[in-house]
This record gives structure tokens, C-alpha cells and sequence, in this order.
């Protein structure tokens, strides 16, 4: 492929003037590329701009810095203006964060190739089947904070809105032919609408570290304080953690319990520069964490996961189980139809109508006109096939306890009156005891009335147990 076209903006005042000719299109690709692979404090670098004809590339860590980005806000918010992006949550978030801008007439060729059940939605993939050119993969991992860019970075970021005019015309025609280009808005509107809460640092963050919640309590607290040296180190520094310390040297590091510099340094991964510019408060936090054992683990829950008891989990499983089939049905990915989290949702919700759908954030106007009835016609043949398990549950319980007070009765029969050979004994026993005491008699009657009151008013049998758990089930305990 041949190095793309464009023009450089550098200043406030040549963005403004483009922004008023972007104003002026019907249709504008955007693209940015960031740091945060090489930045604790990601940072938009570039913004890549194209209309039908020509293309820009807008350097906003010039002097005058990324408040020049604010010109580009009325083409963003006109709803007159389609803006483009590939994959645009990224770059919507960023934009969002650095700058406020907000969007209304966005347009995704990524959602696109989703929502008509793509194989490969990487952009490369999309321009290379519909257009039969290579796009340069080459600078993917580039610093774009560092300056200048090179002459091969600036094409590689130029290319990345060059075909996306063209893209989004194929894929919308396709989207209007398979009768989901309203599938597509609806995504294209939540974006827009869309807001993120402030970044903030997890301090049980090293509990989702792989691994460590096998570790003991005492490695496990050298792990906490690690992760938390680590962080600190990495803000300090603008670094993303990873390039500071990775999570498989924090791991050796805990269980080592390295102590001095010297077991430091014989640990995998930890380097000459790292046992320099660290070695230290590695060994610092290593006896802060060894002096302050690890508490009771507490749950984290991944992304935000509900917890569920069993008859939710039931739920989500036949939601499942409709959802499988319906996607390959539709050739779309199951995540696509309905994200894992939604169908948690939903099975924590138990929607009954249409209308309690609406009510769960986590669920796409588009699924909930497709699919409302559906959805509730699962829940319903669940709930009750369910129902028809717990009530053959209670008949065996019920039937358990008759069958176990009918045992009882039994065995207090035998334990009161005894057997024929027993009674025939006894009557002999009589017969020559004939001058026993009344009181002991007395004793004999006594004993025979407490053997056979032990088998009615003892512990329960074990059979008696399917009650109780029906009870539990049916509460929802």
C-alpha cells in the first residue's frame, strides 16, 4: 500500500477552520490513537479526519496543547454531520473524558460488522474483504505520545479513516437488506448517550491476579502490599503497572518473602534496573506485608458479576440455552444477541412482561423489540417446570414421612409386644417367676413403655430431610 495523503493541523486556528468546512459534510471519519500502553495518565495524541476527498491528521500535543481539540465540539454534537468511527467506544470515551464533547449522529462500522455476524471485525479485515487493499499493521504498539512521528506512523494513523467513508455505505446497505440497520441506531444512540464513571484504583485489584487467591494469608499480604508499591510507583512515573513490575514477578516476589536485596535478586524477572530503581521498597513492603497477615478473603465479584442463589442460576441457564441456538439461528455471535451480563440481568430480574425489560439498563431497545416475547415465554416454561419439581419434591417428602412414621409405629409395636417366640417366653418366664415382687412387675411395664416411646419422640430420620430442603428451595434460600 501506498503512503496516504494528508494534511498536518497544528494550531487552534486551522482546526477551527476546518471544522467549519467539516460542518458543511454530510458525512466525517474520525479515528484517534492514545498512550495508555505506555501512560499510567492516557492521553489522546492524534486525531485522524476524513471526508470524501481529503484527509488530516490534528496533533493536539503541540504548544497549544489539547484544549485546540474544543473546535471539533459542533461537529460532533450537529446532528446534520454523520460521524464515523471503527470500534468508536474507545475513542468516545476519551473524547468524552478530555475534552466533554458530546456526540449525537454517530455512526460504528465495527457494531455493523457485528450486527450482521462478521467472522473478523478488525478494520484491516473489513477493508482487505471489501476493497481488496492491505492496511500497514506495523505501528499498532507505536509510542504516538512521542515526538516527532515518524513519516510511517502518520500514513499508518492516516489509512485508518481512508476506507471508512466507503465501509460504512457497504455495510449500511447490508444492514438494510438483513432488516437490522435499527439494531445498529440503537447501538449508535446508547453510545452516544453513553457515560463512564472516573477511573479509580481497585485496591483489591491483586485478588484478581491469577493465582493469588491460592496463596496463603502471610504471601498473600506481601502480594497486597506489592500490588500497592506498585501502583504508587507507576503513577509516580506516568507508566501503565505492567511495565513497572508484572504480575508474575509480584507473584515470585510474595512467595519468596524476599527479605534482603540479595534473595531479591535471584527471583525471575526481577532485573538489574528493577533491583536499582526498586530493590528497596520491594524489600520494604515484602516485611510490611509479612508483619501484617491477610484477613478472610473477601469475594470480588469479576466485572461487576451478580451473585445468584440457585433458582437464578437456573434462570440464567434456560436463558442460555434459548440464547445459543436463536444466535446461530440469526449467524450472530451469542455476546452479540445478548452480552453475558445482560442475560445475568435478566435472570436476577425475572422480568415478567415486555415492560420489566425496559426497566434493566443492561439490555438493547433493538433485543427488547425482537426478543421481549421470547425471553418471557423461556421464563415462563422455567418457572413452571420448576414449579411441577418442587411439587413432586413435596409428594416424595410427604410420602417419605408417612412411610417413616409407619416404620415407627412398627418398631414401637415390636419394641412394646416383641415377637411370638418372645411373648411365648415371657408367659414361661411368668409361669415361674409367679412369686416376682408387683414392683418389679411394675419395672418391667415401665421399661417396655420406654422403649417404645424412644422411637416417637427421638431424632427424626434421615428421610425426613427432603421436607426441609423442599422448604428451603421453595423459599428461595
Amino acid at each position: 500500500m501506498e503512503l496516504a495523503r494528508y494534511e498536518i493541523i497544528q494550531t487552534k486556528s486551522e482546526l477551527e477552520k476546518l471544522a467549519r468546512e467539516l460542518l458543511r459534510e454530510d458525512v466525517v471519519a474520525f479515528d484517534t490513537e492514545a498512550d495508555s500502553f505506555y501512560h499510567y495518565f492516557d492521553k489522546v495524541c492524534l486525531v485522524q479526519i476524513a471526508t470524501r476527498k481529503k484527509c488530516w491528521l490534528v496533533d493536539p500535543l503541540g504548544e497549544e496543547g489539547s484544549d485546540m481539540l474544543s473546535a471539533l465540539g459542533p461537529v460532533f454534537a450537529s446532528p446534520k454531520v454523520r460521524v464515523l468511527f471503527h470500534a468508536a467506544e474507545y475513542d468516545i470515551y476519551v473524547l468524552k473524558r478530555d475534552c466533554g464533547f458530546e456526540f449525537t449522529n454517530l455512526f460504528d462500522t465495527m457494531v455493523c460488522a457485528q450486527l450482521l455476524g462478521y467472522p473478523s471485525i478488525g478494520l484491516a479485515a473489513l477493508v482487505e474483504r471489501h476493497f481488496g487493499v492491505v492496511l500497514p499493521k506495523d505501528e499498532q504498539r507505536s509510542d504516538w505520545s512521542r515526538r516527532p512521528l515518524t513519516e510511517k506512523q502518520m500514513s499508518y494513523a492516516a489509512s485508518d479513516v481512508l476506507y471508512l467513508i466507503k465501509l460504512a455505505e457497504k455495510l449500511e446497505k447490508e444492514l438494510r437488506k438483513a432488516g437490522r440497520l435499527e439494531w445498529a441506531v440503537d447501538d449508535f444512540e446508547t453510545l452516544c448517550g453513553r457515560r463512564w464513571p472516573d477511573r479509580e484504583f481497585d485496591e483489591l485489584g491483586y485478588l484478581k491476579i491469577k493465582g493469588a487467591r491460592s496463596m496463603d494469608p502471610v504471601d498473600l499480604a506481601v502480594l497486597r502490599e506489592l500490588f500497592l508499591l506498585r501502583d504508587a510507583r507507576a503513577r509516580e512515573i506516568d507508566r501503565p503497572p505492567f511495565k513497572v513490575l508484572g504480575n508474575r514477578t509480584l507473584l515470585e516476589i510474595s512467595r519468596a518473602q524476599a527479605t534482603d536485596l540479595d534473595s531479591l535478586a535471584e527471583i525471575k524477572g526481577v532485573s538489574d534496573l528493577i533491583l536499582k530503581r526498586l530493590g528497596k521498597d520491594l524489600v520494604a513492603a515484602v516485611k510490611k506485608g509479612l508483619r501484617k497477615p491477610h484477613g478472610p478473603i473477601p469475594k470480588v465479584e469479576s466485572n461487576n458479576r451478580r451473585r445468584m442463589d440457585r433458582r437464578t442460576e437456573k434462570r440464567l441457564s434456560a436463558l442460555k440455552d434459548w440464547r445459543g441456538p436463536k444466535a446461530e439461528e440469526l449467524k450472530l455471535d451469542p455476546g452479540v444477541l445478548c452480552p453475558n451480563a445482560a442475560l445475568e440481568a435478566i435472570a436476577c430480574a425475572n422480568p415478567g412482561n415486555a415492560e420489566d425489560l425496559k426497566a434493566l439498563p443492561e439490555l438493547k431497545g433493538w433485543f427488547i423489540r425482537e426478543f421481549a416475547d421470547e425471553i418471557i415465554d423461556v421464563l415462563e416454561r422455567h418457572s413452571s417446570k420448576a414449579g411441577s419439581a418442587e411439587e413432586d419434591g413435596k409428594d416424595e417428602s410427604k410420602a417419605a414421612g408417612r412411610g417413616s412414621r409407619r416404620s415407627r409405629r412398627r418398631s414401637g409395636r415390636r419394641s412394646a409386644g416383641g415377637s411370638s417366640e418372645e411373648k411365648a417366653s415371657t408367659t414361661k418366664n411368668r409361669t415361674r417367676n409367679a412369686t416376682r415382687t408387683a414392683s418389679g412387675a411394675s419395672s418391667a411395664r415401665t421399661s417396655a413403655r420406654t422403649s417404645s416411646g424412644g422411637a416417637k419422640s427421638g431424632t427424626p430420620p434421615a428421610s425426613e430431610s427432603p421436607t426441609r430442603s423442599g422448604r428451603r428451595a421453595k423459599a428461595g434460600r
